[in-house]
């Protein structure tokens, strides 16, 4: 994986772990990565929620994810701690007591 795909992959998800709108719409791209059927898929229009630095850096990983003809996941470049994480800050509920 090249140096550019990196550090857009480290930025998309530095961004994912924090509490903003765009945050959100982040983890979306990276959780429709993971699994769209479980976390639910990417809608193109959240691209309109993003700065432009946040949308190049989700255009680097599309680009490279498309680059190939298997399909590459997050766990197998190393995100898998990190992905996780953003499961459970994202999907997850917390049952009310």
């Amino acid at each position: 994986m090249s140096q550019p795909v990196t550090q857009a992959l480290d930025r998309l998800f530095d961004l994912a772990a924090s509490d903003t709108g765009q945050a959100r719409r982040a983890a979306n791209f990276l959780l429709a990565w993971w699994n769209a059927q479980d976390n639910g898929g990417f809608d193109l229009a959240d691209l309109f929620g993003v700065d432009h630095a946040v949308a190049a850096d989700m255009a680097i990983v599309f680009a490279y994810l498309g680059g190939h003809h298997g399909a590459i996941y997050p766990d197998q470049l190393g995100y898998k701690d990190r992905i996780v994480a953003l499961v459970e800050q994202w999907r997850l509920t917390v049952p009310a007591a």
